[in-house]
């Protein structure tokens, strides 16, 4: 439950946005702290971009309600647009341009005057670790490079809530990292963040709360904990040294599972609700049958699994860069 004397930095109400007979929006609400990361989940087409476009006032929607930073999206975009940034999901900093002069050009573009805009992007390049880059065209920077750069720009003006659409997409493992390492050291210092992803990594990872969306409608909202709960218990599991002893493994699962063990290959798994202790019997029963396994533990619910559970299709798998 959310603390209610805590001010929220984005409220939405009943969101509806069509594109012709498609509801790319279909009610949704959002509650969102200030100082807190909310992340939106789900798969592709689910409607997490169209999402970040109404609340950053890119598209108006067709029905419902939303503020931000205190803000009415309808009747004040213009003090919504001053009090926020934007990191879409394709960079927006201007290759032809070093990475200095990008963040110098912002600030001046957000009137903080020629040596103040200076300054602020020595700042933030310090802050970005691209301090070492500052007169490398930003073209010639890596991908992880130039989305740091990209995030820094949306930083300039000092936003009140920073909306990040899919930030990591495209990265390589090392700069996902990277840039995560970054993003906790924003939370850290009170920003507020709304990231829509389909990395249950990152979500996990990052965010306070979790906000499921599938064919434009919240599905579940959570911490992590809680939506792993929703996939269900603790799970035996028991990986055969032997690929014929599963089935007897299997038979010898279901005397201490609360539900019918699955096998995979070697593996055999099943809901469990006697936690260690279950483990325990377990062993000691595949001892008694003189049974060789290769690994036996008590598995917990990913996010993986509640994401299958809540929408029936697994998460976006990871494609090589």
């Amino acid at each position: 439950m959310k603390d209610s004397t805590i001010p929220l930095a984005i409220e939405a109400r009943g969101l509806v946005k069509r594109y012709g007979h498609k509801a790319a929006l279909d009610g949704v609400d959002l509650d969102v702290p200030r100082g807190s990361v909310c992340a939106l989940l789900g798969p592709n087409g689910a409607g997490k971009t169209t999402a970040v476009r109404v609340l950053t006032t890119l598209t108006e929607p067709d029905a419902g309600t939303a503020s931000v930073a205190g803000h009415d999206i309808a009747s004040d975009p213009v003090e919504v647009r001053r009090s926020i940034g934007l990191a879409a999901q394709e960079a927006t900093v201007d290759g032809l341009l070093t990475g200095h002069e990008n963040l110098t050009m912002i600030g001046e573009l957000h009137h903080l005057g020629r040596k103040r805009a200076r300054a602020r992007a020595d700042e933030l390049l310090a802050q970005f670790t691209l301090t070492d880059a500052r007169d490398k065209l930003a073209r010639e920077y890596s991908g992880g490079m130039r989305r740091r750069l990209d995030l820094a720009a949306t930083l300039v003006a000092r936003p009140e809530v920073l909306f990040l659409d899919e930030p990591t997409t495209g990265l390589d493992p090392r700069a996902r990292n990277d840039l995560w390492d970054v993003l906790e050291h924003l939370v850290d210092g009170g920003a507020t963040l709304l990231l829509t992803t389909q990395y249950l990594e990152e979500a996990d990872r990052l965010a306070d709360d979790i906000v499921v969306v599938d064919h434009g409608k919240v599905i579940a909202r959570g911490d992590s904990r809680s939506l792993k709960r929703q996939a269900g218990g603790d799970h035996l599991h028991v990986v055969c040294a032997d690929r014929s002893d599963v089935e007897a493994v299997a038979g010898i699962v279901a005397r201490f599972a609360s539900g019918a063990p699955s096998i995979d290959d070697r593996a055999v798994t099943a809901p469990a609700e006697g936690g260690v202790g279950a483990i325990a019997r377990l062993a000691d029963a595949l001892d008694d049958e003189d049974i060789v396994v290769e690994d036996l533990g008590l598995r917990q619910p990913t996010l993986d699994d509640a994401f299958l559970t809540l929408t029936g299709a697994p998460a976006e798998e990871e494609v090589a860069a």
